[in-house]
């Protein structure tokens, strides 16, 4: 048997894994459980992510990527093997080439530690690229023409905003603010206004839910349960989507203000080509209800939601495969 390409969208909150031929073939949390006293892995992927928030005191269930970039190198390197002998793609004469996304404004010292964390775990030939570009290609835009596409990519850790042309970035912007953050800015607002203590599982189903960043666009409500801060006791409250808006509201400006800050530095002719092609958005973020009617309210353009936003990056990891040449080309050097 020989090893094959693999396409591995590294994220923060999910990795998934494209296998060229097979399509996706992996997409589970970015989660490993860890005993504290032995340091030995208990768990990885969609097992240790259930141990989120449930665990005794010497488990940890901690994720290993933050904003995009790799916060422990050890854990992450765990998790991809485990990741990889789960698919069964290494052969018994070669390795698997493998093409890693990465955010736009990753350091030289970031890159080094994700090309070295794949190789360990068993791949031959590393290819970094831009998430942006990646997510551009998977939501079925020709970026090898000379026009305008613009994309904005939310994750969990990581929002990137890019203008491409000619097969490569015109200009970008990567901002911290995602997925996570929405998550926490939720769970601080419960915290601060109920005076309950509620945990990041909680958060994100919230989001999920009843979640909006649009006025006016859902009018839900949601009971969730938790800890009272002052009887030390399990509460249960309701909360709508009105109060969920304010509560996300501040992060979500950052990401408008982001993709804003690229358009004024986009060349006009591409700027014109956009107004026509619109913007489209990409990632996990891409289902939080009413970003396409705020970005388009804010930004003046036509906004779109790709089709199946989750596995953009993913999907374009597998069509970069196939065209190997052209990323050698353009590719990232540490």
């Amino acid at each position: 048997m020989f090893g094959r390409d693999i396409g591995i969208d590294l994220g923060t909150a999910n990795v998934l894994i494209h296998v060229k031929g097979r399509g996706i073939v992996l997409n589970e949390p970015s989660v490993v459980a860890i005993d504290t006293q032995t340091k030995r892995v208990l768990a990885v992927g969609e097992e240790a992510f259930r141990m989120v928030g449930r665990t005794p005191g010497n488990i940890v269930a901690i994720r290993p990527l933050k904003d995009g970039v790799i916060a422990d190198f050890d854990t992450t390197e765990s998790m991809l093997k485990h990741f990889l002998a789960k698919i069964k793609v290494k052969g018994w004469f070669t390795k698997p080439r493998i093409l890693i996304c990465c955010p736009t404004n990753i350091t030289s010292v970031e890159q080094k530690a994700i090309r070295e964390a794949a190789e360990k775990s068993g791949g031959k030939n590393i290819y970094l690229e831009e998430e942006p570009k990646v997510a551009a290609v998977g939501a079925g835009m020709d970026i090898w023409q000379p026009s305008g596409n613009m994309v904005v990519d939310i994750g969990g850790g990581t929002t990137d905003v890019a203008v491409l042309s000619m097969g490569d970035i015109v200009t970008a912007e990567s901002i911290k603010i995602a997925g996570d953050r929405f998550d926490s800015d939720i769970l601080n607002y419960i915290k601060k206004q109920y005076k309950l203590l509620i945990g990041e599982r909680t958060a994100e189903n919230i989001k999920k839910e009843v979640g909006t960043v649009f006025p006016g666009a859902r009018d839900e409500k949601i009971e969730i349960r938790g800890r009272d801060m002052v009887s030390g006791l399990p509460r249960t409250i309701e909360v709508g989507s009105e109060e969920i808006r304010i509560a996300m509201e501040e992060a979500v400006m950052h990401i408008v203000q982001a993709a804003r800050n690229v358009l004024e530095k986009t060349p006009p002719e591409l700027s014109a080509d956009i107004i026509d092609r619109g913007i489209i958005i990409t990632g996990g973020g891409a289902y939080l209800h009413g970003i396409d009617q705020l970005l388009a309210e804010e930004l003046k353009v036509p906004v779109l939601i790709a089709e199946d936003p989750m596995h953009c990056v993913a999907n374009g990891t597998g069509i970069l495969l196939e065209n190997l040449d052209r990323v050698n080309r353009n590719r990232i050097r540490v």
